[in-house]
């Protein structure tokens, strides 16, 4: 039997050697079309390359793209597991034309493919045709010999297909598979056309025409092709199977399930077996593809596709958590063709425990309650629409899953009676929040939130991306449209952008558009937690609400940022291992030129330890561990030893960064929403360029990484080199050149300071005489010293003491115009005379206040430096009258 994996493998071989470039599949996440949830079909990844916006390499291709209907326009997840052919996750083989071939070599290639290479029997096979294409009818006859009433003509939109009411746009035809008359239905375009008999496996659109407003408006100058296979479809027929989930991959994971909750993968619980398989299948690629549960966007569907699936190994009687345990499974059947899958198994199995781990804490209560509010309701009844509300808003149900619960039992659910709860519960919220004090300035942002829920951030994964401009806000108030040389607001469905928060500033960037809109984002910001809102100035062009838009962040400045973030989440590790478990942040600056780190710590950090913190997390950047984040509640993730961080405030869910190693294990974990460095070694280098005391027990280290520590370093090590120049030495005898020159300045300092005070009490040019006269009764000696230090005063002034027995000592030191005084008295005279009563005399003759000491020795200073010998006659004058 051929597998699955070797239909993929033969398709995409058979278009290679046809010329096709191979094109790996693209994410799920659409990076060129806003309004999708989720790529739907194979065409969505080369989009723009239809429409002329983008240009690649070749023209021709083929691909196997991953697709999830599940959400949105596109929404299949009601019938996954109740009939034979729905998914919310399926793969589409196709192959395109870009302007190269067009309808005679499309069929071609897919009839010999069909009937040569996989050898399916050709009287099993019909097509359909668009009523007035009569040039693809009469090439089906032409190549594949087929006879008219093997060719049906559809007159209705299922075989004319367009990207959009703008855009190119064509023909359909499709290639049906007939499984046998022993399955009912007949084929497309009769009455029994529903029936499971006739199976559509591919389908390849004639792209001819140009579309304006839904209307044709002429001819494409390059027609192209766009062909999309179901490769689980295709897959069934090659294996002799009519269904879906009997194909190999399928009976592998329901096998797995069987085993694993040891119920019969047959009878009445098949549908809950197929449901397993099919959204475990969808969940693994989501994450893979970097989506985690959440209660808004894409991750609020791959919550409902999760707790789906989860409910139904409820239902099969699993006791612990079941679809982690499958994942190997699934890795085993597609690994090997997607090794993102590989790649992202830890993560998925992760995921997958803690959500179903968390869903079954509340999964039995909701289910009580909604038997009790089913108990006297007979079939065909409706369940209040409050009800499916509360179990939505208390339980975690998401809405679909209480209408799957009551399938079975042929209950519906009031749709109407549960918007009208949800509109009252977004009312009393709104209310309350005006309550609450909030700016008023606010409310547009509340309003915007309402109106179209919270930016879906995808930065995480991509650095660029499609989003759909929902607001723009200019001087507190929303606008239509904003013009070149205006800084405005702009709001958009999801965003690259990350949003300043938890001391991580927020992106800069551009928007544009392929109508002439140029804009600079200048910052990013996030309004009532919920919306990321650029600051941008309009360059070039009009950007109006409504508008697809093209966003790109700043990469080298956001990969910069990323290497200081994750530096940070080292260094706070390094810190508590070095200084203690006291340690815990107090703040944080995450900017792309610098970190800053502020944290509890009652005392200077002495230099070892700088140098052992330092040495610490480039340890870690050099052993290159990769940064893993997982989704989880806090209390799950401050259990397993996660630090939170100051200042966030954390929901029901929180990101969980683990990074580096050591003996103990993984080296950091830390709750964080910021960006990251994919492995350490990305960091490059790390250096704490400063550390100083906040406030009273908090201190404050700074530090740099990448080629912002590289050029510290370079400029340090260029000084030291101009050092050594003026040494006339070698760097590495700098230091103790220097330890020289120091302490040769000390002695020069020493003699100078000796020579000065010898000066001072030996006279000299322009001094008064060194020797003492009598004033008032007692020996005085007073005397100007330029250039004299004001700390030499004291010991020449006790010099000048000893040398006269008995007497006063005055003696001004004047340097830049400043003067300094001190003034000594004898012990035999300090009843009389007190030196720091003429010391304050001396003081305020030259323009100070105060001056004090002892009785024997006092000392002041004022700023009139000319004014000594004015100082000296004020000494003077307070020792006349005490002999008077």
């Amino acid at each position: 039997m051929i597998s699955t994996n070797d239909v993929r493998r033969s398709f995409l071989d058979y278009f290679e050697k046809e010329g096709h470039a191979r094109v790996p599949s693209a994410p799920l996440v659409p990076q060129n079309d806003p309004t999708l949830m989720f790529v739907n079909a194979g065409m969505v990844p080369f989009k723009n390359v239809f429409t002329g916006l983008e240009t690649r390499p070749y023209s021709t291709a083929t691909s196997s793209q991953k697709c999830v209907r599940a959400g949105g326009k596109h929404n299949d997840l009601d019938n996954v597991g109740y009939t034979a052919r729905h998914h919310t996750f399926f793969e589409m083989l196709g192959n395109f034309s870009f302007g190269d071939y067009f309808k005679d070599r499309a069929i071609e290639l897919a009839w010999n493919l069909i009937t040569r290479e996989w050898g399916i029997a050709k009287d099993r096979l019909l097509v359909t045709v668009y009523h007035t294409d009569d040039q693809a009818a009469d090439l089906w006859k032409k190549i594949a010999g087929l006879s008219d009433d093997r060719i049906i003509r559809i007159a209705t939109k299922d075989n004319f297909w367009a990207m959009g009411d703008d855009g190119p746009c064509g023909p359909c035809s499709e290639i049906f598979f007939d499984h046998g008359d022993h399955i009912a239905g007949g084929p497309p375009g009769s009455p029994d056309e529903d029936g499971d008999r006739f199976v559509e496996i591919w389908n390849l659109v004639f792209m001819q025409y140009l579309q304006q407003a839904n209307e044709i408006v002429g001819e494409l100058p390059r027609p192209s092709i766009d062909t999309g296979m179901g490769l689980e479809r295709v897959a069934a027929v090659l294996q002799g199977v009519h269904d879906n989930y009997d194909t190999d991959t399928f009976r592998a994971l329901i096998d797995e399930s069987g085993a694993l909750t040891g119920a019969a993968t047959d009878g009445p619980m098949q549908a809950s077996h197929r449901i397993i398989a099919d959204h475990l299948r969808a969940s693994g690629f989501l994450v893979a593809d970097g989506v985690l549960p959440a209660n808004e966007g894409r991750g609020y569907v791959l919550r409902r596709i999760m707790r789906r699936a989860m409910r139904h190994a409820h239902l099969l009687g699993a006791k612990q958590p079941l679809m982690h345990r499958m994942v190997p499974s699934l890795v085993a059947e597609m690994g090997a063709a997607y090794p993102d899958l590989v790649r992202a198994q830890p993560l998925i199995e992760a995921t997958l425990l803690q959500e179903e781990t968390r869903f079954r804490q509340t999964l039995d209560k909701g289910l009580r309650l909604l038997d009790e509010a089913t108990a006297a309701m007979a079939k065909g009844d409706t369940l209040a629409g409050e009800t499916a509300f509360k179990l939505y808003d208390t339980f975690g149900f998401p809405y679909d899953l209480t209408e799957d619960a009551l399938r079975s039992q042929g209950l519906g659910v009031d749709r109407a009676g549960f918007e009208t709860a949800m509109a009252e519960q977004k009312r009393a919220a709104r209310a309350a929040w005006k309550g609450s004090g909030a700016k008023a300035s606010d409310e547009v942002w509340f309003d915007i939130v309402e109106e179209s829920g919270a930016t879906e951030f995808t930065g995480y994964a991509v650095a660029e991306g499609q989003g759909e401009v929902i607001a723009l806000v200019r001087d507190g108030a929303r606008v239509d449209r904003a013009e070149a040389g205006e800084e405005v607001f702009v709001v958009t469905n999801q965003t690259p952008f990350y949003a300043e928060s938890g001391g991580q500033v927020g992106d800069s960037g551009t928007i544009d558009t392929d109508k002439g809109l140029s804009a600079t984002v200048l910052d990013t910001s996030k309004q009532l937690g919920k919306l990321h809102v650029h600051r941008a100035r309009i360059d070039a062009g009009t950007l109006a609400v409504g508008d697809s838009v093209h966003l790109a962040i700043d990469t080298a400045r956001r990969n910069q940022i990323r290497a200081n973030h994750s530096a940070t989440h080292l260094l706070h590790e390094a810190l508590r291992e070095r200084l203690g478990t006291h340690v815990a942040q107090k703040g944080s600056l995450v900017a792309p030129e610098r970190l800053r780190f502020d944290f509890s710590q009652p005392t200077p950090i002495a230099p070892a330890d700088i140098a052992e913190v330092e040495a610490q997390v480039n340890a870690q950047v050099r052993g290159n561990g990769t940064v893993t984040t997982r989704l989880m509640t806090p209390d799950d993730a401050i259990a397993m030893g996660a630090m939170a961080l100051f200042g966030e405030k954390y929901g029901d869910e929180v990101r969980v960064v683990s990074m580096g190693e050591d003996a103990e294990g993984t080296y950091s974990i830390e709750l964080c929403g910021g960006t990251h460095v994919g492995a350490l070694g990305e960091i490059g280098v790390f250096k704490i360029i400063g550390e100083g005391a906040v406030s009273s027990g908090v201190r404050r280290v700074e530090a740099l990484t990448g080629e912002a520590a590289r050029q510290w370093l370079a400029g340090r090590d260029e000084k030291l080199r101009e050092a050594a120049a003026l040494l006339k030495a070698t760097p590495d005898e700098v230091p103790a050149r220097v330890a020289t020159l120091v302490e040769d300045r000390r002695r020069l300092e020493r003699e100078l300071a000796e020579a000065k005070k010898a000066l001072a009490l030996g006279g000299g040019a322009g001094a008064a005489p060194a020797g003492p006269e009598t004033v008032g009764g007692v020996a005085f000696v007073g005397q100007v010293l330029d250039g004299l230090e004001a700390k030499a005063l004291r010991g020449a002034v006790d010099e000048a003491k000893q040398r006269i027995g008995s007497g006063v000592v005055a003696l001004v030191a004047v340097n830049d115009g400043r003067a300094s005084v001190a003034v000594g008295v004898t012990a035999d005279l300090v009843g009389t005379h007190s030196a720091v009563d003429l010391v304050k005399a001396a003081v305020a003759a030259l323009g100070g206040q105060g001056g004090g000491g002892r009785p024997d020795m006092a000392q002041g200073g004022g700023p009139d430096g000319d004014k000594g010998a004015e100082a000296l006659a004020a000494v003077r004058a307070v020792l006349e009258p005490v002999s008077a």
